[in-house]
């Protein structure tokens, strides 16, 4: 019987050749992203072989654009852009312009309308987020000053492109094709943006009184029935619910309702365990979102549009960079901060994606604008690395030909005194606990966990941490392990222990090391990759349960009953 496959055809294909070209990607040190435009390249209507239905693909994009939307909305951080607020808000806003600038000089070039130009422009001027947060995160700079402006920075960027989905489709209205040429009078312009202005308004003011109090709510009471797999689908019906209220009565685009929904979770206490179980699925739409994004791209353009393509890179590359460092440098920052920022914004991703599509389906882009923006952005990522290679070098040699070495960025949070120490890998519910008695009782010890929430909290305790994978070389490092008395890992991930286990061992091969486990084939994994203990928590607690057990009456009274007397 033959049966109509095309949704399971672009989620099984899109999703196994993503996972593929991913996988080979992040081996080669690029960044995943780079497999999955790939993937989409690869089952697009431009290359040979299987060809995705694009109407099921853009649908299932657009979900991916509404969790993306979300995501950044749950960990929008105005602390953070505040912290740096002095240098981000200008450093960004003349960035941005200057990108759109340098883009619409190429769109001229070309023989495109102003409008074309300014949209192709904005398209090129913002970074992405995964592969800032990535390239940061690796050098251990996401808690320095750099990394703070740098995060600050994209912020920024990130609300100039939430108000740019805003007024697109006021500019395209106004100015698009749909306005057959006609001339508009100032007062028509301010009119149409006002009333869009209004809408919003009335959208925002609807988010701050109902929305702030009835979303935590619902969480909380969602909570409190112990369901995740409830949790969760709330989690995920209010991401999209809100996205689809927010186009159907306010004329709001999907992706700005699904931020704002993100925002108003992320004042609830229960935003951690949102964002942590919402993350699979958040995380499988985004990658169809990539993949759709890749079926666009013709492969023809960088033979058709050379140049075209060299100007747009050179854009992304060098126009935001220069400009980037220019700017940080007139605010007094040093050069080394200068070019950190500017390496960190050599690239464009998610948000160049969206505004680009919804240039062209406005008809305010071409379609060979979109093309250059992802043949733009596929270079750009794909490059990225090698800059931050290229940075590396100079700041090593720079140092080291310096006659007087620069004072390090000091590390956040209380200093680590370093020699027999203990290394608590993990401060959630279990390592939390354990750091705490260990504090209590004198041992000088340093948390890793890569949840910046945790790190902060030990921080506020005035316990050393530092923020990272336990499995990563330079994190592993800045804990000091050749000098450390012992080893805890009191992460629940077997996998992830396991290599940071082997990691620590040939680090110090004679440091005693720990572990936790739930099973006991995870046990068997830990002490296979050189744990001297590993410690089943559901065993120790059933253990502890009998002995109280035991402790009570009757109980108590069988047991000295059946004991032995001693000798």
């Amino acid at each position: 019987m033959h049966h109509d496959t095309s949704l399971i055809d672009i989620v099984a294909v899109g999703l196994g050749l993503a996972f593929v070209l991913g996988a080979i990607a992040n081996k080669l040190r690029l960044s995943p992203l780079v497999g999955y435009l790939l993937a989409g390249v690869a089952v697009g209507p431009f290359t040979p072989g299987f060809v995705a239905d694009q109407e099921i693909a853009n649908q299932l994009s657009e979900i991916g654009v509404m969790l993306l939307m979300f995501g950044v909305g749950l960990h929008f951080s105005l602390e953070d852009l505040l912290e740096v607020k002095w240098i981000a808000l200008p450093g960004a806003l003349a960035q941005i312009a200057a990108a759109t600038l340098l883009g619409w000089g190429v769109a001229w070039l070309m023989g495109w309308s102003h409008l074309h130009g300014v949209v192709f422009g904005f398209s090129l001027a913002t970074a992405s987020t995964v592969v800032l947060l990535r390239a940061m995160e690796e050098r251990r700079l996401l808690e320095t000053i750099r990394g703070k402006i740098a995060v600050g920075w994209l912020i920024v960027e990130d609300m100039a492109c939430v108000l740019a989905l805003v007024m697109m489709p006021v500019i395209a209205g106004l100015f698009g094709p749909e306005a057959s040429g006609e001339k508009h009078s100032a007062g028509q312009v301010l009119a149409s943006i006002g009333w869009t202005f209004v809408q919003l308004g009335l959208f925002v003011a609807v988010m701050l009184l109902v929305g702030r109090r009835v979303i935590p709510w619902v969480l909380e009471k969602i909570a409190g029935t112990g369901s995740r797999e409830l949790f969760t689908l709330s989690v995920l019906a209010i991401a999209l619910g809100v996205a689809f209220g927010a186009a159907a009565l306010f004329g709001v685009s999907f992706a700005l309702g699904a931020f704002f929904a993100g925002m108003m979770l992320n004042e609830s206490e229960l935003s951690h365990k949102a964002a942590n179980d919402s993350l699979p699925l958040r995380d499988a739409f985004a990658v169809l979102f990539f993949v759709s994004v890749g079926m666009l791209f013709n492969p023809a353009i960088l033979l058709e549009h050379p140049w075209q393509v060299l100007g747009t890179v050179a854009i992304i590359m060098l126009g935001k960079s220069a400009a980037a460092f220019l700017i940080v440098r007139a605010f007094g920052h040093p050069k080394m901060t200068a070019l950190t920022i500017s390496a960190s914004l050599a690239q464009i991703g998610e948000f160049a994606f969206i505004i680009a599509g919804l240039g062209v389906s406005l008809q305010i882009l071409p379609p060979t604008g979109q093309a250059l923006v992802l043949a733009g952005a596929l270079v750009s990522i794909m490059l990225n690395p090698l800059i931050f290679m290229l940075l590396d070098r100079w700041e090593a040699a720079h140092r080291e030909a310096a006659p007087v070495q620069p004072l390090p960025e000091p590390a956040p949070g209380p200093p680590l005194q370093a020699g027999n120490h203990a290394i608590v890998i993990g401060y959630g519910r279990v390592g939390s606990e354990l750091a705490h008695v260990l504090r209590e009782r004198g041992v000088p010890l340093v948390v890793i966990d890569d949840n910046p929430l945790h790190v902060e909290r030990a921080h506020a305790t005035g316990i050393p941490a530092i923020r990272g994978h336990a499995a990563s070389d330079r994190v592993l490092a800045e804990a000091h392990p050749e000098s450390a008395a012992i080893a805890i890992l009191a992460i629940p991930q077997p996998l992830e222990a396991g290599e940071a286990i082997t990691k620590l061992r040939v680090l110090n091969p004679g440091l005693p090391v720990l572990a936790r486990a739930h099973s006991d084939a995870e046990v068997r994994h830990l002490l296979s990759h050189g744990a001297d203990g590993a410690v089943m928590a559901e065993r120790e607690l059933a253990y502890s349960l009998a002995e109280m057990v035991m402790s009570t009456p009757p109980f108590r009274y069988a047991g000295q009953a059946t004991a032995v007397p001693p000798v």
